[in-house]
């Protein structure tokens, strides 16, 4: 397998970090210290990528005004290449607010610039031009607004074409749409596993939704798309994974949080960085897991430190289910 690996952001963002001493709203706040980085899903994955020690990384997306600029120059400043289809308007900037007196978090997301088809068309032709050079592609996140769906699977099919694995995260219709292009990995979370819960699963109304069910929702999710890896990840309870027909349960340990956001694009990244190195689906899960959860410890979304990684990677416990 080629060791290259591209990651594709279509929603690409800054990232910013509003760090309070407290928070009440109707109210003038002042903000402790600001973080501002390059963002969306797929940026902080390859982030990860590179911060685990993957050399060969190269982020793509739309970026657009002087946001977009922004953008690209905060990624290449971080060490690796980029390589954006730049489009009129201007990228979005996603806002995080970290009250560390009461240990809560906010998110408020901007919708993004409007994308046109030809803006798609090139986002194809880029695509045509990195894939021949990756054994991963791994897209990641939201569509802009006026993208179609569809995209998702044009992309996946174009990437699969050059003999390139393909990893998906997103949600909503972009999944739904996304996965008819059979990408070889998808990452739904537990809230956007619920409607093949509430499709496919008999559940106790009260005592709620078990990893039973969110087993039995996996494997018939798998079955049904041909997908040969679905992942749910479910916050402090780990993960359940369905990887050829085999599902696997991953738990965490209990871990003081700092700031969750981020850790599903750590998890994708610490399973991309051992699968493409051709290691074992056990030891991708377990990578994954600590990754994610080593990014739960750091205050900025898509960030890992090697100790916290290299510890947690001890602490890991992935087995068969049942």
């Amino acid at each position: 397998m080629k060791q290259g690996i591209v990651t594709v952001t279509l929603n690409a963002a800054i990232d910013k970090t509003y760090y309070m001493n407290g928070w009440s709203t109707g109210t003038v706040m002042r903000v402790d210290r600001i973080h501002a980085i390059a963002g969306g899903k797929g940026l902080n994955v390859a982030r990860v990528l590179h911060q685990l020690g993957q050399t060969d990384v190269t982020a793509t997306g739309f970026t657009a005004g002087y946001n977009g600029q922004f953008i690209a120059r905060a990624a290449e400043s971080e060490g690796f290449r980029t390589d954006f289809v730049t489009i009129q308007g201007e990228s979005r900037v996603c806002l995080s607010i970290v009250d560390e007196v009461n240990r809560t978090f906010t998110e408020a997301l901007e919708p993004g610039p409007l994308i046109t088809m030809e803006d798609e068309e090139r986002m194809k032709s880029k695509i045509g031009e990195l894939a021949p050079k990756a054994g991963l592609v791994i897209i990641s996140g939201s569509l802009p607004k006026g993208c179609r769906p569809e995209l998702y699977t044009e992309l996946i099919e174009i990437i699969s074409s050059h003999g390139a694995d393909v990893f998906l995260d997103t949600s909503g219709a972009a999944l739904v749409e996304g996965m008819k292009g059979r990408p070889g990995l998808i990452k739904p979370n537990e809230d956007e596993i619920k409607p093949w819960l509430e499709r496919n699963v008999k559940t106790d109304a009260n005592a709620g939704v078990s990893l039973h069910n969110y087993a039995d929702a996996i494997q018939k999710l798998a079955e049904d798309t041909k997908i040969s890896r679905v992942i749910v990840t479910l916050g402090g309870q780990g993960a359940l994974a369905c990887i050829g027909g085999t599902v696997y349960r991953v738990e965490i340990p209990q871990m003081d949080i700092v700031n969750p956001v981020g850790s599903g694009d750590s998890f994708v990244a610490g399973y991309a960085f051992a699968h493409i190195r051709n290691m074992a689906d056990m030891e991708c899960l377990r990578h994954a897991a600590a990754a994610g959860s080593a990014n739960a410890l750091k205050p900025t979304a898509g960030s890992v430190a090697q100790e916290d990684f290299q510890r947690l990677m001890k602490q890991m416990k992935v087995e068969r289910w049942g």
